[in-house]
């Protein structure tokens, strides 16, 4: 259901901010905060914060995402989408489906094999120091000797790779469609 002629100033707006602040938050979680919080408190602490963060963070993106997708769609009859504009709907979607995927699967997943990790490491007195590089060598012999610890660490790094993966290819759809509405700011 296409809507008639342009867009309200109110709508161009709301749909500048919202990719704005979508772009912008992914620009923070991803590059930004993780970063520097590693390197700040302890493994465990790094990983409760993740934990309570990142449901927000991708509850945010689906949310931006649904808003950004229906806003340009109720604007742009199908039948008239030039390819350019056939290419930033589909970004759009595709950006919503990499959210929705980190919000509703890989994210619970991950924190949920994360937690299991760290009651093991807890056990062995591994957890509280500084920074994911400290302890290496007792990391590595926890893993060699412990079974059910190499079985969570692979799992985890499943979760944790298909999740920065969806969430890397959300940013570059993000900032293609933040591009694209930047080069034609007076037909958003």
């Amino acid at each position: 259901m296409a809507t008639e002629g342009e867009p309200a100033d109110l709508v161009k707006v709301l749909h500048l901010l919202v990719l704005s602040f979508s772009w912008g938050m992914q620009v923070w979680v991803s590059f930004i905060a993780g970063f520097a919080l590693v390197r700040q408190v302890s493994r465990h602490t790094f990983g409760l914060v993740q934990s309570k963060l990142f449901p927000v963070y991708f509850s945010c993106l689906v949310g931006g995402n649904v808003v950004s997708l229906a806003v340009y769609a109720m604007y742009r009859p199908k039948v008239l989408l030039v390819w350019q504009e056939s290419v930033q709907m589909l970004l759009y979607f595709v950006a919503l489906l990499a959210a929705g995927l980190n919000a509703r699967w890989l994210g619970p997943a991950a924190t949920a094999v994360m937690f299991q990790m760290r009651e093991v490491e807890k056990e062995h007195g591994l957890g509280d120091q500084i920074g994911l590089g400290s302890q290496k060598e007792e990391y590595a012999k926890l893993r060699e000797q412990d079974p059910k610890y190499r079985s969570c660490k692979g799992t985890f790094a499943r979760y944790h790779g298909l999740s920065s993966l969806f969430n890397l290819i959300g940013f570059i759809c993000t900032t293609a469609n933040l591009i694209y509405t930047a080069l034609n700011l007076s037909t958003i």
